[in-house]
């Protein structure tokens, strides 16, 4: 309560000049009885509270080691990829548009600081008056009187009731939201970089696959063409040889298209014109020993979207604050009428700066609120129908970004427990490629058993490819979905 007897300490001394607004003993007491009164009208803001128990799904970890602490510079090890990870941060148009809405952020937040403070204005004003002569009408409006007057003009609204202070907490969390907005673009853009870039790598490695399958397939077809010559297969052995060698080398220009693609979307996240890309191969990519990822309170901290759906809730509820005290009535030096202003007035400008010529006006000015009651319930009631919603955002962004996480980690997981198996398979599928062709050369098996044993070599190589990516983008996807990459 020191600030609402500070306040109203305030008041009676800017009304104490005004004879007409002089408030004798009694009237001080039901008016400070009445602020007194209405202290319950401003509500502190408290972070929504939410069960963190259970969202990452069939766990409740203790361990607070997470890869989101890692900065990016270390998280990635390939170092082509972190120099175009760099280059986006660097050139990337979301990124500088993001920087933009900072500033502009940082400007509306100035001026909502300023309303604390009064504002002073210099004003200048020649005002001239003619009268007549008399009832006898000889010079009608013939003599003039000049008057000039400049002055500075002070306004200032004194926030008794919180409503200045709730505008410009609400104004605050825009401004953070800013930065948040910025940080959820960061983390984004790396993530859209690594993800891209493994992408690239993984369709380099399926192209090599099929060149030098489509080799083979040559090799194949050659032998066979041979062994219809001796008379051991017949022309449709080797047309159907041909015909998997053809199919295989129409899949090379979709895979060449889909690397050029590629390339350019790589080119425009760094806003770089379309070109190649410079880069490494999968097989020197490694995954971490480990994915920690900490606890669910950790996530809610570092999580831009988390965030930015918390700050939403602390506008609405700044708002909802500014709005309840609306009610009450605003008090404040000068008015739509007249002004607070201290200057010089004179009838001449040779003694325009004399002392006797010290103009001084204080107005002090209260506003009650009486035939708007309407419009102002229906503003409040807004307030907190938007509060509610954005606290609902907030609850459903929290419970998204649990499930994402989760998600995350059993792809993961579920992705490495193929590893073993899939090596298997690709080892198995090449021995018997082998074996099958020893034994149409031998006239123990004949060729269709040599072709599916190609064709499915190719597509256990190809999906092998496809686990190795899979994991990588969990990696990225995981350090994003964390908080990661804002460091």
């Amino acid at each position: 309560m020191d600030m609402f007897t500070k306040y109203v300490s305030s008041l009676f001394a800017i009304l104490r000049p005004i004879r007409s607004l002089r408030p004798n003993r009694s009237f001080r007491w039901v008016f400070i009885l009445f602020l007194l009164s209405s202290c319950g009208i401003f509500h502190k803001y408290h972070t929504p509270e939410y069960n963190t128990q259970g969202l990452f799904r069939g766990e409740n970890p203790t361990d607070t080691t997470t890869i989101a602490d890692i900065p990016w510079r270390n998280y990635f090890t390939d170092p082509m990829l972190v120099a175009l990870i760099d280059s986006g941060l660097r050139n990337n148009y979301d990124l500088r548009i993001a920087v933009t809405s900072i500033r502009q952020a940082e400007a509306d937040l100035s001026v909502a600081r300023a309303a604390f403070f009064p504002g002073i204005s210099l004003a200048g004003q020649v005002a001239e008056a003619r009268t007549s002569t008399g009832d006898n009408g000889t010079k009608v409006l013939g003599y003039p009187r000049d008057q000039f007057t400049l002055s500075a003009v002070v306004s200032w609204e004194i926030d008794i009731w919180g409503r200045v202070g709730s505008l410009k907490r609400a104004q605050y969390a825009s401004f953070l939201n800013s930065y948040v907005y910025r940080n959820m673009v960061q983390t984004s853009l790396i993530a859209n970089i690594a993800t891209t870039y493994y992408t690239l790598l993984a369709m380099d490695e399926q192209l090599r696959i099929t060149r030098e399958t489509v080799g083979l397939l040559k090799e194949s077809a050659t032998t066979m063409e041979a062994l219809k010559e001796a008379g051991m297969l017949n022309a449709a052995a080797v047309e159907q040889s041909k015909a998997l060698m053809y199919g295989t080398q129409t899949t090379i220009p979709d895979l060449e298209s889909q690397v050029r693609q590629l390339e350019n979307s790589l080119c425009l996240m760094i806003s770089r014109r379309p070109d190649s890309v410079a880069r490494t191969s999968i097989s020197l990519q490694t995954l971490p020993a480990e994915l920690k990822h900490g606890i669910p309170a950790q996530m809610l901290a570092r999580r831009p979207d988390v965030r930015q759906a918390e700050l939403n809730f602390r506008n609405a509820f700044e708002l909802t604050n500014a709005a309840r005290a609306s009610f009450y009535p605003s008090i404040s030096l000068g008015s739509s009428s007249a002004a607070t202003m201290i200057g010089y007035t004179s009838t001449t400008i040779t003694d325009f700066f004399k002392p006797e010529n010290i103009l001084a006006n204080i107005v002090g000015n209260i506003a009650q609120p009486i035939f708007s009651q309407r419009q102002l319930t229906r503003n409040l009631k807004v307030a907190k129908a938007q509060q509610e919603a954005v606290l609902v955002t907030f609850e459903q962004t929290v419970l998204t970004a649990s499930i994402e996480v989760s998600n995350i980690l059993y792809t993961y997981q579920s992705s490495l427990r193929k590893n073993d198996t899939r090596m298997r398979q690709v080892q198995s599928l090449k021995t018997a490629v082998e074996y099958t062709q020893e034994l149409l050369i031998a006239g123990e098996a004949n060729y269709t058993e040599v072709l599916t044993a190609e064709q499915n070599l190719l597509q256990a190589q190809l999906s092998q490819v496809n686990d190795q990516l899979e994991q990588l983008q969990a990696t990225v996807n995981l350090y994003r979905a964390l908080g990661g990459g804002i460091k």
